[in-house]
């Protein structure tokens, strides 16, 4: 299997991904709207907004997920970010997502001091809420009727990991 490379994005990457959120798959299961254009995504990485960090996972020099993390800018939660992220279709299930998870929790571990990592994520999106929980994410709440997706509202569970909680749960299991 080759070696899943992760990396900061580049302004050539804006077509590979363009193709990850165009497929249904992904515009399904995130909040991003169908048929996206390459002219947004050149724009996105050209222009990140402050505390945005967008990384990609490589497979054979070639593109096969994204990650976007952005750094709360308030005052008040410098200390909070949120992510969101897409894998093409046929290089799922060979770590990518996992890869830029890891990448994602050292980077706001031991460079960003982030404390709280949140996202939102369909209840039905079974996989992605399974990924989530590996790396610490808990469910903390639902939100009913949270988004349209192909016509039908659907609803979302609020997801946290709070890295001194398991620090904590860390030291009380070698306790």
């Amino acid at each position: 299997m080759s070696e899943i490379i992760i990396r900061h994005v580049e302004p050539q990457d804006a077509r590979a991904l363009q193709q990850i959120y165009a497929q249904e798959s992904t515009f399904s299961d995130t909040l991003q709207i169908p048929w996206p254009s390459l002219q947004s995504w050149q724009d996105r990485i050209a222009h990140p907004q402050p505390g945005q960090y967008q990384l990609v996972a490589c497979i054979d020099n070639q593109v096969a997920g994204n990650l976007t993390l952005e750094v709360s800018q308030s005052p008040r939660r410098r200390h909070s970010a949120s992510f969101g992220l897409g894998v093409v279709a046929r290089q799922r299930g060979k770590g990518v997502a996992q890869a830029l998870m890891r990448a994602m929790i050292a980077l706001c571990d031991g460079w960003l001091n982030v404390e709280r990592i949140e996202l939102t994520v369909y209840t039905d999106n079974k996989a992605a809420v399974g990924l989530y929980k590996k790396f610490g994410f808990v469910i903390e709440g639902t939100a009913s009727h949270y988004a349209l997706r192909a016509g039908e509202m659907v609803d979302i569970y609020y997801m946290a990991r709070l890295r001194r909680a398991l620090k904590d749960a860390t030291s009380l299991a070698g306790d």
